[in-house]
């Protein structure tokens, strides 16, 4: 038998393949799939950004290698942006570019910790976040969060856990899987209990974009006082713009962690995809109304599911935000992988288990809501009511 590192061998298969299998047994007789499984856009591209990409791919200026940290007018754009949304001093040199924001999180994480270290994540996760630090040797302490709170993390349960040497605290808003959105007063109490910890925040804002209307800044964490010293932002480009197949996301962090993480990204990729940069470059500071009706549209898919859940006997609709609804599915003593697989067969509803998110977490179902238009999703009520398990 040949051997393999064990830290790998040990992992399961990625999830969302695997539920997609469950999807190809579905006959159909309930109409159409609905796919609610993946986070990904719902609708396509902005018609502009597919001719950029199509201008710099057949350029030859972007068929060589470019700056590891990213190209210099996404880096100084993308530094504008987060300047603007967050009312904060950024700029291109606290920058990193990367390939997907999955890679954001790798490369931050190689840079403040290494095998045998500790980091803290909230109980559920997301999963990639948590096979990550598993696959490089990092140990994980999970703080839970409770469903009858809206899932938001609770700050005591924070304080006790942050002990001495806890590398970094890792959190995710609005967060995957539960959609809960951390108000910006709770974001500050975590980041200056870690800073006081001598523990990075990491913070993963990869839905940031889809915050309802008039929410504001997120948070006012790239004001406080050495931030660049206990906290590092991630996010992506993919569902803004819809373009997850060209994989970028960002970390904006102190120019120092930059020239730690270049080194990381020189021996993982050398640097993201350039034509990619460069469309994403134009695209942001022109696409803003392009992106505020999206935002929009999000807002009605998540407002057509309320109302679907608030229709059915059995189901709860335990947090919503962004992109995901955390469901208590109806069957208390049945793990949620069980329930999945047999929505996905039997009705063709195709979503996530809880259990794939965290210890505790069988009572749940994840619907990626953002996948299916409004009137795809009002035809949940159908399915769901009329959804039963075999032998129960």
């Amino acid at each position: 038998m040949p051997h393999f590192n064990p830290l790998i061998a040990r992992l399961s298969p990625p999830p969302v393949p695997s539920v997609l299998v469950w999807a190809k047994a579905y006959d159909g007789s309930r109409g159409p799939l609905i796919d609610l499984s993946q986070a990904v856009p719902g609708y396509p591209p902005h018609p502009d950004m597919l001719t950029w990409l199509a201008e710099a791919a057949g350029s030859t200026a972007y068929t060589g290698y470019g700056a590891i940290e990213g190209e210099q007018v996404l880096r100084t754009a993308y530094a504008e942006h987060v300047s603007k949304v967050y009312g904060a001093s950024v700029s291109a040199e606290n920058i990193q570019v990367t390939s997907g924001c999955n890679q954001a999180f790798i490369c931050a994480v190689m840079a403040i910790a290494g095998a045998g270290d500790t980091i803290l994540m909230t109980n559920p996760f997301y999963f990639n976040q948590e096979t990550t630090l598993a696959m490089l040797g990092i140990g994980v302490e999970l703080v839970p969060c409770d469903p009858y709170e809206g899932f938001l993390p609770d700050i005591e349960a924070i304080r006790s856990a942050l002990k001495p040497g806890i590398r970094a605290l890792a959190l995710v808003s609005p967060n995957n899987p539960t959609g809960a959105v951390y108000p910006a007063d709770l974001l500050s109490r975590i980041h200056a209990l870690c800073r006081d910890n001598g523990t990075w925040l990491i913070l993963d804002e990869t839905y940031r974009d889809f915050l309802p209307s008039g929410s504001g800044a997120p948070h006012s964490l790239f004001s406080a006082d050495g931030w660049q010293n206990s906290f590092i932002g991630l996010y992506s480009f993919s569902k803004s713009f819809c373009i997850p197949g060209h994989r970028l996301g960002a970390i904006t962090a102190s120019p120092a962690l930059i020239e730690q993480i270049a080194k990381i990204m020189d021996n993982l990729q050398i640097c993201a995809p350039r034509s990619a940069q460069a469309a994403v470059a134009r695209a942001i500071p022109a696409l803003d109304d392009w992106r505020a009706g999206n935002r929009a549209e999000i807002e009605k898919r998540a407002d057509a599911l309320k109302h679907v859940m608030g229709r059915l006997s059995g189901w709860r609709l335990q947090a919503i935000g962004a992109y995901f609804a955390y469901i208590r599915h109806p069957y208390p003593d049945i793990r949620s992988e069980f329930v999945a697989e047999k929505l996905a067969k039997i009705a063709g509803v195709v979503c996530l288990p809880g259990d794939y998110f965290g210890e505790g977490q069988e009572s749940y179902l994840r619907f990626a809501f953002a996948n299916a238009d409004e009137e795809t999703i009002l035809k949940l009520e159908e399915r769901l009511s009329r959804f039963e398990l075999p032998g129960i």
